[in-house]
């Protein structure tokens, strides 16, 4: 790889390409999947939708996403970024045309979930821009990769409603949505066309099976077990949401159904988790190899905390801010929207503190300010004045987002060949973190749903001091048998 090439955000050449590139893709893959958000009123109304439909709808949308994101981690890590990100924005332009012609509510809903797949993209950069950068601006690079790109579901809130209005009609939604789809299909040639997996030279370290996650120790075989558990429980508890207990769209009987193939599905996956690695109980790994599962683990933790509440806060902040204060839609939505713009500069921002001054110490700060920031939000009431509510929201989003970064500047430093397959796992842990906000949510009043969230952060700070600061170097084993050392952190 190399590193002589400076880090210069206006260059359009070398390895500032494939950052463009990449967060280009990832926010069109956010555009695609966020699209109807700005859009529900008059699809309900065209399609003739109840409220527990539209809110159906939005479960649906997240639902894929989970085990899509560990999926797309393997095949990325499988057959290369290029070609899986290409991939995923052709075929996930299908559902986008589906669910603009969709006439009733069954063919939106099956269109729905089958989007949820193209959130899984934001996976795929990780790898891609790990492969490009040098240790010392990874954590920079990845944090404009995931923050300029996040930023494209704010993006579609505030151009979509124009596009349907330009088209206007009954139909303008359908037209706004279908350009969107057109969007990911061109997009697919122009990347496939225009990025290399890797910098001439370099090698492209492939894991030795496609399945499971390899892990180099016993202890981390049976952790690794435990830390998939979550990702079935967030998919049976949507699950319950779709059931005569929440919106009433499935029967007892077909979730009972849902739940007995997702224990299914785990004990297939608890199978292949053995194939893969059932040689560490017969011989233990050399050491140059190892890695420790236990790095993979807090990551999911502290992800499910910052990704997690900031998927949740920013589908109910513009309801809170309306309520609280007494705020017409509009301005509710003008108002929120200052926690989404924080992307732009704080997910970088958390990335380019990592680098300068260590993983750890700035996640662990980082998370104590997440857990304060979301303490100060469950204190908002109509008695504080707007603009400080603003800025509470505005204080919080900055840990929140920040901490996302400085989550994605560690993942690519554990294992580089299984760096989708981390950073896979990691993403769907924000997944699973939105589910159980957006159910707690459901139960309790504002103030308990962020003093949940800050008791959440309280425990991410505390699995962080089991974290080990990245150092030294990581061991990859060439096509030919010969050892690849990769810095992760200055010699």
């Amino acid at each position: 790889m190399s590193t002589a090439e400076k880090f210069n955000l206006f260059s359009f050449t070398g390895k500032m390409k494939i950052l463009h590139l990449s967060w280009m893709a990832f926010f069109i893959t956010f555009v695609v999947w966020f699209n109807a958000a700005p859009l529900l009123q008059s699809i309900k109304t065209s399609l003739g939708l109840t409220t527990a439909e539209i809110k159906t709808l939005l479960i649906l949308n997240v639902a894929f996403t989970i085990p899509a994101r560990v999926l797309i981690g393997m095949l990325t890590d499988k057959y290369g970024p290029r070609l899986v990100y290409s991939a995923l924005l052709a075929v996930c332009s299908i559902p986008c045309f589906m669910f603009a012609v969709a006439d009733n509510f069954v063919q939106a809903a099956i269109a729905r979930f089958a989007l949820g797949f193209i959130g899984a993209g934001f996976v795929i950069g990780i790898r891609l821009v790990s492969e490009w950068f040098p240790h010392n601006e990874l954590g920079t690079a990845e944090g404009v990769y995931g923050g300029w790109g996040n930023f494209g579901s704010a993006a579609a809130a505030f151009t979509l409603p124009t596009v349907a209005l330009m088209f206007g009609g009954d139909d303008g939604w359908r037209y706004a949505i279908g350009i969107t789809g057109v969007m990911s299909l061109l997009f697919a040639f122009v990347f496939y066309n225009s990025v290399s997996d890797t910098p001439k030279g370099s090698t492209y370290f492939r894991p030795k099976n496609l399945g499971a996650m390899e892990v180099t120790s016993k202890g981390d075989f049976f952790f690794l077990l435990i830390m998939k558990v979550p990702m079935y429980a967030a998919l049976a508890l949507l699950a319950w949401k779709l059931s005569p207990a929440g919106v009433k769209l499935l029967s007892d009987g077909v979730v009972n159904a849902i739940y007995i193939g997702l224990t299914c599905l785990y004990l297939y996956d608890l199978s292949h988790v053995w194939r893969v690695n059932k040689n560490i109980f017969k011989e233990p790994v050399p050491e140059i190899q190892r890695y420790s599962f236990k790095q993979v683990a807090v990551l999911n933790i502290l992800y499910f905390a910052t990704f997690g509440s900031e998927l949740a806060v920013v589908s109910m902040l513009p309801l809170f801010f309306s309520e609280t204060f007494e705020l017409t839609p509009v301005m509710a939505g003008m108002v929120a929207s200052a926690y989404a713009f924080m992307n732009l500069m704080s997910r970088p921002g958390g990335g380019w503190l990592s680098d300068k001054f260590g993983r750890k110490p700035t996640l662990l700060i980082l998370t104590a300010g997440l857990a304060v920031g979301y303490f100060m939000m469950g204190q908002v009431d109509s008695s504080w004045p707007l603009w400080l509510a603003v800025f509470a929201a505005m204080a919080c989003s900055f840990f929140v987002q920040s901490g996302e970064g400085a989550v994605f500047a560690v993942v690519p430093l554990i294992k580089r060949r299984l760096t989708g397959q981390i950073a896979g796992m990691t993403g769907a842990y924000g997944n699973v973190g939105a589910v159980v906000y957006l159910t707690v949510l459901s139960l309790v009043d504002y103030s308990t749903f962020f003093y949940v969230i800050a008791g959440t952060a309280v425990v991410g700070f505390v699995t962080l001091l089991f974290m080990e600061e990245p150092s030294g170097q990581i061991a990859e084993v060439n096509e030919d048998g010969t050892v690849a050392l990769i810095d992760v952190a200055k010699a």
